[in-house]
């Protein structure tokens, strides 16, 4: 089932999440929501979904960095390691992040360019994988969620500049 996506400044998406202790049907159906949320996400498509993003305040995120990946479910994530910043290359435009409960407001963020990050699946198995590269900036970007950190946050802490989309065109936001 598709869930709404909850938008600023709904209080959930500042509200660390408190951490998932039963992985049950319910969490199933959570997990499963989420998938077909984020697979209807388009204008602009998604590559990650936290749970507080559909209104649940669990620690739990998933993301699908390009439309040939599968899925991954992340519970209870924790960052253990992340280095090298990922560099924003004066030649080419800079990455933009957005986000889908922030609507037409993109930024430059910098993140580092590899995690190692630890986390449960939806069997309650716990995992530590590394990620890097751009799954490496979705988990930063999902585990912020999770602790109540939005992205325009970031960039503001970061000195960096907001732009509104309108008309297609992208606006430096004023503030």
């Amino acid at each position: 089932m598709i869930r709404p996506i909850v938008k600023v400044p709904q209080k959930v998406l500042t509200t660390q999440t408190k951490p998932v202790k039963r992985f049950d049907a319910k969490l199933h159906k959570l997990i499963a929501d989420m998938k077909d949320t984020l697979q209807a996400a388009r204008d602009p498509e998604g590559v990650g979904l936290a749970a507080t993003q559909v209104g649940v305040g669990l620690s739990v995120f998933i993301m699908k960095p390009s439309k040939s990946s599968s899925y991954t479910v992340c519970i209870n994530p924790i960052i253990l390691t992340s280095e090298g910043i990922a560099h924003i290359k004066k030649k080419k435009s800079p990455r933009l992040e957005g986000c889908l409960s922030i609507e037409n407001i993109w930024s430059p963020v910098s993140r580092t360019n590899k995690v190692k990050l630890q986390y449960q699946d939806e069997l309650g198995v716990t995992k530590i994988k590394v990620f890097s590269t751009f799954p490496a900036v979705i988990v930063q970007h999902e585990v912020d969620h999770l602790n109540g950190v939005l992205f325009t946050q970031r960039a503001l802490e970061q000195g960096r500049t907001l732009y509104r989309e309108i008309e297609g065109e992208l606006k430096k936001v004023d503030y």
